[in-house]
């Protein structure tokens, strides 16, 4: 009969069906852990689900459809995993998105849908599962920030904005739960190989087209640094070196770095003028 110490945990991963938050839901499950996955793509985590499950020999894996840009979002996820009987013991607030372009002229209704989901989402489904983890005092929490939250961020300024929020809420409760086996890391990637560039309607930007991080690796980076209760990674070297230069240059140094690497690099014709055509998206999709 299996004991309390070696019981499997569970964890709750949003944004599941791709990019990191599927990476992260192989690696739980590669550890025998349960899994509940919310996102709104419901046949893409059936398909991982199924696999995981046969592959690890799961006791659980939870399929939540929800849409998170949605406000009563986060308390149906909480009360459907409530239902299901598990105990959320790792919560992965992965699900993000951005939108790229001059600030005057987005959308603002797909700009709220942003703040929605990449803070306010984070934020109630913390503060739903901290007390049971606390009641329990044991839970990991991981908070998808980025190197955008270092620095102002032109032509994504939404997206840096809640990245920024993100990285500073997640090291205020870290601070908060020092005396409690209860740990909250900030996991800061730099552009990654996802498809995030492309909702985000950034493809053809420098920074889309440049040296991207790989999802498996940037997960990895981020799951063993939350499971050594580590406050904040920035995963990557490359990335640790930008963000590092963020202590010392201007803020408008800054800025204007972020704005030529979101600004679509323009092709040479066959005389070498600059064509302003986009280039062809080359990123996995």
């Amino acid at each position: 009969m299996k004991t309390e110490t070696d019981k499997r945990r569970t964890a709750l991963i949003t944004g599941a069906s791709n990019g990191f938050g599927m990476e992260f839901a192989k690696l739980f499950a590669k550890d025998g852990h349960n899994l509940i996955l919310v996102a709104r793509s419901t046949e893409r985590m059936r398909k991982l689900a199924h696999y995981l499950q046969d592959e690890h020999q799961l006791e659980h894996v939870c399929v939540i459809t929800a849409d998170l840009t949605r406000p009563e979002a986060p308390r149906e996820v909480y009360e459907q995993v409530k239902d299901s009987g598990l105990e959320v013991d790792f919560l992965i607030n992965n699900a993000g998105a951005g939108v790229h372009g001059f600030f005057s002229e987005t959308d603002l209704g797909r700009e709220k849908a942003i703040m929605q989901l990449n803070m306010i989402t984070p934020v109630e489904l913390t503060k739903l599962f901290l007390p049971d983890m606390k009641r329990r005092n044991f839970g990991r929490i991981l908070n998808l920030a980025s190197t955008a939250a270092f620095m102002p961020s032109p032509l994504l300024a939404i997206y840096g904005a809640t990245k920024a929020f993100i990285l500073s809420f997640s090291e205020a409760l870290s601070n908060e739960l020092k005396d409690t086996d209860i740990t909250v890391t900030a996991l800061c990637p730099g552009p990654s190989n996802t498809m995030f560039f492309r909702r985000a309607g950034a493809a053809h930007t420098r920074a889309a087209n440049g040296s991207l991080s790989e999802p498996e690796e940037v997960a990895k980076d981020g799951y063993e640094a939350m499971m050594h209760g580590e406050t904040r990674i920035v995963s990557g070297l490359k990335n640790k070196l930008q963000t590092s230069t963020s202590n010392f240059l201007p803020d408008m140094a800054l800025a204007a770095t972020m704005r030529y690497m979101m600004e679509e690099e323009p092709e040479e014709g066959p005389t070498g003028e600059a064509k302003h055509e986009p280039s062809e998206e080359h990123q996995k999709q």
